[in-house]
């Protein structure tokens, strides 16, 4: 039975005995009077208290307490002591037991509904999803469920249309409405060769499309997974109230036997109201907002982050920022566009680009690209290579029409010569941020191409944030010290660590943790393993589905800013958690001393309905403060609590 219908059971069968009580100070009672009473309780016992006896017993037969425990023995103690005291025509109180219930079952049922709207949330992205796609299918276009188009099918989006799956754009221009997924409000232009997101909204234009990811491969349906995830997990500071509470529940036990011992012993109360102070004791110390306080905050902020365009992957990651001291970035692709070009070629041009063409038109590194679209444009025909390989952070050589010939850095040019003009070009290119690309034959350098990568326009925004929030900037990149250098000045960056091959990131990420708490972001392949290695790993949405994966958070929007808002709102969560684990200590603290009757003088006492009552609301102002995040201002400057 879920907790919903145990709350409407318990809260209608307590009302009447809510009306004896306002009866009984004018001699009236309900009809039946103890009898109705117990007949009631008996059943809210059985069905909507009976899963904390069950939970709580479970506890016990492992050697362990949970908040549970208290409720079943609050509640327990209350209906065993009325049954007794009804036997022996004593005064009962069988609407402490009830109204204990009813009250704690409304904080569960608070929790749940914030639970529910958190995953609602995210949920409605599903709903965005296109139910149908014209498909090319025999050269005709088709319209198919959406369960029916598979990896490799041509697509037509009309103006209005969802986009059905995640591909990329063969033919056609138009605006995308990415909001939905991105967060981001501006319609994005796209052209043949962009990629395109499923559930997203076509703008005014028509355009083909290839699917490349389909069903749960779908960033979508990525996104839906991560959130789920995250809002399961549990922080590492969980594991506090999860110990707390196991020493908690015994202490709370024993102060109420005192407090029995000290009202019933010493100051001559009768057994009656000796027990109400006692079962007030164990009912407004059940530590449900403890429980509350992490998970309805974890909650919100990952709610909140993903529909940001933040995927934050789990509750460690939020404890783990607020440690970072610096920030540890990727150069290709992450601070820069990632889409470089050819500038400069020095030499005989043809028969530079005819020998880097050759070699290059094998490798998938991003350079290579540039050099053969470059080739490409200028008509430079592809020599055929031979005995070719790859040479890791350094190049790649082949011999051509018998002569040995290689294309790379200055790693490559062991025993190559290379004439005092060239070298003199290399400075001067490297020193406008170019990296240099040496062109040889046999063992003479015969030219350079000059290939650059620009920042892209929100890096220097991006780097000025987190520093003003006191973090310290690093660039890690295979380029040579000069260009990096030349990008860490235009973006700002305090420290560049240059001339690193693929294998040795993750190894320099170590060295800097040695002093520190370090993020790392990245996109590549080769930044997986940093990302793993990091205290905080941050992928760009943009890249590769390995990097994706290895990062604790992830920006879909492939935008440098959120790095800053992504460490903002993951030290708002964590803490607004600790806030939430403070006053949830400090209301059972306070609390205890009032239920065990110590301001009994001053006519200030505490029934243990009024406990049921003052600890639901103690969890609903938890759940509260975690909704709260929802409004919560996410600044580049310092955040605190």
């Amino acid at each position: 039975m879920t907790i919903t219908k145990r709350f409407w059971i318990s809260l209608i069968l307590s009302l009447p005995m809510l009306a004896n009580m306002i009866m009984m100070p004018f001699g009236k009672m309900i009809p039946g009077g103890e009898w109705t009473q117990f007949i009631l309780t008996t059943i809210i016992m059985l069905i909507s208290a009976r899963p904390f006896w069950q939970s709580g017993w479970a506890s016990f037969t492992k050697h362990h307490s949970n908040m549970d425990t208290l409720v079943a023995i609050g509640t327990l103690t209350a209906y065993v002591y009325s049954i007794y005291a009804m036997a022996t025509h004593q005064a009962v109180f069988f609407e402490s037991a009830a109204f204990v219930t009813t009250f704690v079952l409304l904080g569960q049922v608070f929790e749940e509904r914030m639970r529910n709207n958190a995953s609602n949330a995210v949920e409605k992205l599903v709903d965005l999803q296109a139910k149908e796609a014209e498909v090319m299918r025999d050269g005709k276009l088709v319209k198919l469920p959406l369960e029916e188009v598979v990896e490799g099918d041509i697509i037509r989006v009309k103006p209005g249309e969802k986009v059905a799956v995640d591909g990329v754009i063969t033919e056609g221009t138009s605006t995308i409405d990415e909001s939905m997924v991105t967060g981001e409000s501006m319609p994005v232009s796209k052209k043949a060769g962009d990629k395109v997101i499923g559930s997203t909204i076509n703008s005014n234009g028509t355009f083909m499309f290839k699917a490349e990811k389909v069903g749960k491969d779908t960033m979508l349906s990525q996104i839906v997974d991560l959130v789920k995830k995250a809002q399961n997990s549990h922080a590492p500071i969980q594991n506090l109230t999860d110990k707390v509470s196991d020493i908690f529940v015994p202490v709370v036990l024993i102060l109420a036997i005192l407090t029995f011992m000290v009202w019933y012993v010493f100051l001559d109360a009768s057994v009656a109201n000796s027990l109400i102070f006692a079962v007030s004791v164990v009912v407004i110390a059940c530590p449900c907002a403890l429980g509350l306080a992490t998970p309805t905050a974890l909650m919100v902020g990952t709610g909140r982050s993903a529909k940001m365009g933040i995927l934050i992957k789990n509750g460690e990651v939020l404890e783990a920022v607020n440690e970072i001291k610096a920030v540890v970035f990727d150069k290709t692709g992450t601070i820069t566009v990632g889409k470089p070009e050819v500038t400069n070629i020095v030499g005989d041009e043809k028969a530079v680009l005819s020998v880097a063409t050759g070699l290059e038109q094998s490798s998938e590194h991003p350079l290579a690209s540039a050099i053969v679209k470059k080739a490409e444009a200028e008509k430079i025909s592809t020599p055929k290579v031979a005995d070719f390989q790859a040479i890791e952070g350094k190049g790649v050589q082949a011999v051509i029409d018998g002569k040995k010939s290689f294309v790379g850095n200055d790693k490559l040019l062991n025993d190559v010569s290379i004439s005092d003009d060239l070298q003199k070009q290399v400075i001067k290119l490297q020193e406008e941020a170019k990296t240099v690309v040496f062109v040889g034959v046999e063992d003479q350098v015969i030219g350079l191409i000059a290939i650059q990568d620009a920042p892209k326009e929100t890096s220097k925004e991006a780097i000025a944030a987190l520093k003003s929030r006191g973090l310290r900037t690093v660039m890690l990149t295979g380029d040579n010290q000069r260009v990096a250098q030349a990008i860490a000045d235009q973006v700002g960056i305090d420290e560049v660590i240059a001339d690193v091959l693929p294998s040795e990131k993750a190894d320099h990420v170590k060295a800097l943790q040695q002093n520190e708490k370090v993020a790392f972001v990245g996109d590549g392949i080769n930044d997986a393993p940093a990302l793993t290695v990091a205290d905080v790993g941050i992928a760009m949405g943009s890249g590769t589905d390995i990097a994706i994966e290895s990062g604790g958070i992830v920006l879909v929007k492939n935008d440098l800013r959120d790095v800053d808002k992504a460490l903002a709102l993951s030290k708002k969560t964590f803490n607004r958690i600790r806030l939430n684990l403070f006053w949830a200590f400090i209301y059972n603290v306070l609390g205890i001393p009032v239920a065990a009757g110590i301001f009994y003088g001053l006519g200030v006492i505490l029934s243990p309905e009024l406990a049921g009552l003052a600890m639901a609301f103690s969890s609903l102002s938890v759940v509260t403060s975690s909704v709260l995040l929802n409004k919560a201002k996410i600044s580049s400057k310092v955040e605190t609590a």
